[in-house]
């Protein structure tokens, strides 16, 4: 198997290493986003259910608003900006306007270079085409000038040669999109969480019957 791979490269011509220069940068982007999205879920998890939520829930504001500045997790920077213009007595509309604030303020932390492994599937799959169609160029014009009895053997070797460029191309292109759309998923549901997070701050809020801690 391993001698296949490696005549398989070898075949493909020059065009392979930059395939594979692409590939090899997309895993470690991939691995890199799995690795901190991972961490903001279990920080975020940790610092709402096991501080924030349950101070909210006894409308310990002021506890709540400690818990928030003392993590660093991103849930509790956006539930702190909610807190914080609370504390101040603020109006509904401004407690959501400061956790969307807050959102927008994560959110790029949370989506950095995810978006590249889509432009690195595109560019991996472009250059095996453009490896594939430079590779059939060269196969026509030595072909070109072979004896007329070797043509036809010479020509299917060459471009079997040739494509195998846009295999690579391919090969390295689908799990790219396939961890891109994952990692998507993955970040969708970390902002999912912080909208749950804002509405059971405002509904807290909204109750009037429920005392408020001293």
């Amino acid at each position: 198997m391993l001698d296949t791979i490696i005549r398989f490269f070898q075949e493909g011509g020059p065009f392979m290493y930059p395939i594979a220069l692409v590939l090899a940068l997309g895993l470690a982007i991939t691995l890199e986003r799995f690795i901190y999205l991972g961490a903001v879920r279990r920080r975020n998890r940790l610092a709402f259910e096991r501080a924030i939520l349950p101070a909210l829930q006894k409308r310990d504001f002021k506890r709540a608003m400690k818990a928030a500045s003392t993590s660093d997790s991103t849930i509790a920077a956006v539930m702190g900006a909610g807190i914080s213009r609370l504390l101040s007595n603020s109006r509904r509309e401004d407690i959501e306007y400061a956790m969307e604030e807050g959102l927008m303020e994560v959110l790029p932390r949370l989506e950095k270079r995810t978006q590249y492994l889509a432009t690195l599937a595109n560019v991996a799959t472009l250059l095996g085409l453009l490896g594939t169609i430079i590779g059939l160029i060269a196969a026509f014009t030595a072909v070109a000038a072979a004896d007329p009895a070797q043509k036809a053997t010479l020509l299917s070797e060459s471009i079997s040669v040739a494509m195998n460029t846009t295999a690579f191309g391919l090969i390295s292109a689908i799990p790219l999109l396939l961890f891109h759309a994952l990692l998507q998923t993955r970040t969708n549901e970390i902002v999912d969480s912080f909208e749950m997070a804002g509405v059971k701050l405002l509904n807290i809020v909204s109750d009037p019957d429920a005392p408020v801690a001293a």
